[in-house]
């Protein structure tokens, strides 16, 4: 069953057309992921989804309502979650500052311990950095605190936004790694990645954007396999197996 649907949608910056009229679904408790180049509208269509952009048309309905206007307060209270482009982190913070900042919507004390323990049992490393400022983690581990801090808001929706940007091969194959163990706890997964091998080994169904526009969209292995698909989007990249 289809947990987020998009109907028509477009995204404006101005006189340029980021997003146009996209149609796609995503199935709850899966992984769907998001390909093109840069400029072709992916990270538009997550910072819609998370109401952080406003649609010019169409129409987003979530868990069967309509949610094309609501804000992005509105959208993690809904239990959607975006983890930004470049982590997008407080680097004065600690670890454990930037992680209690996802469970800001409030939780009793007890939940948050909760929460804290899940993260933590994700990403060992982030517990043994929990006081270590953010902005003097490496990469990876910025990527780690980042996922940690979305999950601290319990969400239904995991919205990733090019997680592997930046990152060394083997951190892009550990943090692949937790999100399919994310996933397996039914919570589904909307990915945006350059990496479009990575992104179609980790999802079941991907869809292909150029320009703004839907142009291919299928289950992730016929898209592996498909010469268009390799031709322009599949270079070399790290092996999640």
């Amino acid at each position: 069953m289809s947990l987020i649907e998009l109907k028509d949608l477009s995204v404006h910056y101005g006189p340029i057309v980021a997003v146009k009229k996209l149609n796609a679904s995503f199935k709850e408790g899966a992984i769907t992921c998001i390909l093109g180049a840069n400029g072709a509208g992916k990270s538009s269509t997550l910072k819609c989804l998370a109401g952080l952009v406003p649609p010019n048309g169409g129409q987003i309905l979530f868990d069967g309502k309509d949610v094309t206007r609501s804000a992005a307060h509105d959208m993690v209270g809904r239990g959607l979650t975006l983890v930004p482009e470049g982590r997008r982190l407080f680097p004065g913070l600690t670890v454990y500052e930037n992680l209690r900042l996802g469970a800001y919507t409030g939780r009793s004390r007890q939940d948050m311990a909760e929460d804290l323990e899940r993260v933590y049992s994700y990403f060992p490393r982030v517990h043994e950095r929990r006081s270590q400022l953010a902005g003097s983690l490496s990469g990876g581990e910025q990527q780690m605190v980042a996922i940690g801090r979305a999950l601290m808001s319990r969400p239904r929706v995991l919205l990733l936004d090019e997680p592997s940007l930046g990152l060394a091969p083997k951190i892009i194959v550990d943090v692949a790694k937790i999100v399919r163990s994310i996933n397996s706890t039914g919570i589904t997964v909307i990915i945006v990645e350059q990496n479009a091998r990575l992104a179609l080994r980790l999802s079941s169904y991907g869809y292909v954007l150029e320009t703004g526009r839907l142009v291919y969209e299928g289950a992730s292995e016929t898209l592996l396999n498909d010469d268009r698909i390799k031709n322009a989007y599949l270079g070399k990249s790290a092996s999640i197996g």
